[in-house]
């Protein structure tokens, strides 16, 4: 799992008939406090937004959340929103 903020949608009018009802949106990623990379990814929850911090689960377990035999094409998927993160001083690296 790794966690990211919603900057984005995705609108597209032809797709796999499994996508069809399901939201698209770019996320941007945060690794170590820091943005990465940005990817599309589907949201598991239903309601996730613009603005929000979320985490997602990636690869073959991205399509989870849509049922445990789902064929849905995804490689990631938000699975809930991240309310706050703390790291113990201890294990901050520069």
């Amino acid at each position: 799992m790794y966690t990211g903020q919603v900057i984005g949608t995705v609108v597209c009018s032809q797709k796999y008939e499994t996508l069809t009802g399901k939201k698209l949106l770019i996320v941007q990623v945060i690794e170590n406090g820091k943005p990465t990379r940005k990817i599309v990814a589907l949201d598991g929850i239903g309601f996730a937004g613009e603005g929000d911090f979320v985490y997602l689960c990636g690869g073959r377990e991205a399509a989870l959340p849509f049922g445990k035999m789902s064929e849905t094409p995804t490689e990631a998927s938000i699975v809930g929103f991240v309310d706050t993160i703390y790291i113990d001083p201890a294990y901050r690296r520069n």
